[in-house]
């Protein structure tokens, strides 16, 4: 009997110590894009797209303002908290030195676009080639701190997570009557031509990084949000026009990732539907304990929908009983069900795979 239990003991050791050990935890992380995920870079700049005054962040741990467009966490705070990471630094925090380097940043700027002329409006923001510009400089920095192959080695094993897009249909395309780009393009052909600039960003993103995976979120609900009913919708209505802008835009990016992927032989670029994962709740909110999906939090005007999100503002008791915090961005608790889906959604909200996907396989790399 003890020669026996010597023997699986012997069997069992040569199979662990042949075995790699998951190391999941401590993976860097980095975010770009626009307001939905921008946490503070714009707190920085001289702008108007800021969110650095209460009552943002009422619900935030320091129950101060953060630079972030909620009340509490955003959507890169909480897949930061699945992979069990710290709160990742605005680039231009000047707490982004020495060890914090080794949890990556977040570049994102809100008020851009795909497009360069996307959000003119706000002046002063960080558009997206400068926010991979920013990634290079960051690149150089943490080089210096560890050494050019284990930063290289940083970076590639990375997650990335980039969400652009709605500006440029919000802050743009139907910004004012008759714009530009309206006069330019009609829906259809301004989406082709988005998807085709949007390519040109992944691409030189990967050229640059190499992060084995990226996160690629669609538009969300665009017609849906308080500001739109407040301006285009009818009787309490999604606006068509925008509903049918995201309609056109969220399959054709969904393609685009597909086709670059295969280029590229290996399945990288992850498309996010966070559009439907959105509707979900908007549609029903009363079944997954909301009490309305039309009105914001905070804001004034109808639906909360027009304007700023100020100290002056109307403000709701209860923000896990609203969708919407401002006029456009989602709660905090609205942002947790979007990571949901994010997380163990099937390739109808995340394809070719989810998160807790993605983190057994990259665990095992």
């Amino acid at each position: 009997m003890a020669l026996l239990n010597i023997i699986i003991l012997a069997i069992l050791s040569l199979v662990l110590g042949s075995a790699k050990i998951p190391q999941v935890e401590g993976r860097a992380f980095f975010v770009f894009g626009d307001s939905l995920v921008d946490n503070g870079n714009n707190n920085y700049l001289t702008t108007t797209a800021r969110a650095d005054g209460p009552p943002y962040g009422i619900d935030f741990p320091t129950h101060r303002p953060t630079g972030r467009f909620s009340n509490g966490y955003n959507i890169p705070d909480l897949i930061g908290q699945y992979y069990g990471l710290e709160l990742v630094l605005p680039y231009l925090s000047p707490e982004l030195s020495g060890n914090k380097l080794l949890g990556g940043a977040n570049f994102a700027s809100a008020g851009v676009g795909i497009l360069n002329d996307t959000g003119i409006q706000f002046v002063n923001i960080i558009r997206i080639y400068t926010q991979i510009d920013y990634f290079l400089e960051y690149q150089k920095r943490l080089s210096d701190q560890i050494g050019a192959e284990n930063a290289k080695k940083l970076v590639k094993e990375s997650l990335v997570l980039i969400t652009l897009g709605g500006n440029d249909f919000v802050n743009n395309y139907y910004l004012i009557p008759y714009s530009p780009r309206s006069r330019q393009f009609t829906l259809p052909n301004y989406c082709t031509f988005l998807i085709s600039e949007y390519r040109k960003i992944l691409q030189r993103l990967h050229e640059v990084g190499g992060a084995r995976r990226v996160i690629v979120t669609g538009t969300g609900p665009l017609g849906c949000v308080p500001a739109e009913l407040a301006t285009r919708g009818k009787d309490g209505e999604c606006s068509l026009e925008l509903q049918l802008a995201a309609s056109t835009f969220n399959p054709k990016l969904t393609e685009m990732l597909i086709g670059l992927n295969k280029e590229l032989g290996s399945d990288i670029f992850v498309a996010a539907n966070t559009n439907q994962a959105h509707m979900d709740f908007i549609s029903n909110p009363g079944g997954f304990g909301f009490e309305t999906s039309k009105i914001a939090c905070c804001g004034q005007g109808p639906y909360n929908g027009i304007g700023l999100c100020t100290a002056f503002s109307n403000l709701c008791s209860n923000r896990e009983k609203y969708v919407f915090w401002d006029a456009f961005h989602p709660t905090e608790r609205a942002n947790k069900l979007i990571v949901q889906q994010l997380v163990n959604g099937s390739t109808f909200y995340m394809n070719p795979m989810n998160l807790s996907t993605i983190k057994i396989l990259d665990s095992w790399a």
